[in-house]
């Protein structure tokens, strides 16, 4: 539902200009901003981040959206938001600043619902600790998805588990050509309310040349190696887990890991972290930080062995369907639907026929039974 606070009249809400974006880099980098992008781990730091997000939006090819508040000439909000999928059906609330919280943010999130009319469901991962962010979300329809746990393995505790000897006969490198099958993978992975929030296809799993070149640029000034494997199963022709690694190479931040395993196959979790933890091993020592949710108990059972929890997020998503009304058309007094159709449906029974055409073909056709009416 949309919140119960009344629009203001001088209250303008527009896209970016130019010259908000010193303004908006400012807010937007500010610790009171609440949210975080959900799902793709960002390699580059955050003096390489601001400069990079500018270049895109002058240039306009990032794929987000960021509309401002304003009241006369001030800046009173900034909200950036993104598809979260290739088919654009559900969009992320990625950051959200304001300085009147409730009131800005609520009009500004109301601009964005009624804006982007192809989002049909709406998304964001916010801390647990900011009550504020929670109550103006709730307030404006979104309901708890999921809760997250962000998770970090020491490298000390790395170190042990590379002493492990893994078994992965099966352990392939991830290509394009392997998007069904990752696909087929996280479908099973998750519960039937999150994968239709998702709503996620196997075109979502394959990288375009432009992702590849901004991987590689972000690798590059972040001197971190990515790597993407998966585990295949021979018998069922299935994926059953597969990862994403981020390894930083000096060691100046921690290493950073996707891992998506079979719900049937929770055997594979020794076996992948032992793996990862001698891939580690030739780079500097640094702890590993991976995300988990609560739909997953199997993987938080096993990291309360070897990992501390950092922090605690909460998945909210909000469905726009009540944007199409229920439309009852208006019959006559006494009249139902029933008899209605009822009414346009034929009194005689079709009776086979058939004409001749000039090739000498013959056609078949149905002729009403002229004897009955």
């Amino acid at each position: 539902m949309f919140s119960d606070i009344p629009p203001t009249s001088d209250l303008v809400i527009r896209p970016l200009a130019y010259r908000d974006i010193d303004v908006v880099e400012q807010w937007l980098s500010q610790q009171g901003v609440h949210e975080q992008p959900f799902g793709k781990h960002t390699l580059l730091p955050q003096s390489m981040t601001a400069p990079l997000q500018r270049l895109q939006w002058l240039t306009g090819t990032a794929k987000q959206r960021i509309y401002v508040a304003e009241r006369g000439d001030k800046l009173l909000g900034v909200a950036q938001v993104a598809p979260f999928n290739e088919n654009r059906t559900t969009w992320q609330v990625q950051q959200l600043a304001a300085t009147e919280f409730t009131e800005v943010g609520t009009q500004l999130l109301r601009h964005c619902f009624s804006s982007i009319l192809e989002a049909r469901t709406w998304m964001l991962e916010i801390n647990i600790e900011h009550q504020d962010a929670l109550a103006l979300y709730r307030h404006n329809g979104f309901q708890p998805l999921a809760q997250l746990t962000y998770w970090q393995i020491s490298s000390t505790q790395l170190a042990q588990l590379a002493q492990q000897t893994p078994s992965l006969p099966n352990l392939l490198k991830v290509t394009n050509a392997d998007a069904p099958l990752l696909y087929q993978l996280d479908t099973a992975s998750m519960p039937a309310l999150v994968r239709q929030v998702f709503d996620r296809h196997s075109r979502d799993f394959r990288i375009s040349l432009t992702d590849w070149l901004q991987d590689s640029f972000a690798s590059w000034i972040a001197q971190a190696h990515a790597s993407r494997a998966y585990v295949f199963e021979p018998q069922r022709k299935a994926a059953i887990a597969a990862y994403t690694l981020y390894a930083c190479q000096d060691g100046r931040s921690p290493h950073w890991l996707e891992l998506t395993v079979h719900p049937a196959y929770t055997w594979l979790y020794p076996e992948l972290f032992a793996h990862l933890a001698r891939v580690l091993q030739p780079y500097a020592p640094a702890p590993l930080v991976l995300v988990s949710t609560d739909y997953q108990p199997e993987r938080e059972a096993y990291l309360e062995q070897c990992a501390d929890p950092i922090r605690h997020s909460l998945m909210m998503s909000r469905s726009v369907w009540h944007k199409v009304r229920e439309v009852r058309s208006t019959l006559p007094e006494g009249l139902t639907l029933s008899e209605v159709l009822q009414g346009l449906q034929t009194h005689h029974r079709p009776q086979p026929g058939r004409m001749s055409t000039k090739e000498g073909m013959q056609v078949y056709y149905q002729e009403p039974d002229q004897g009955n009416g």
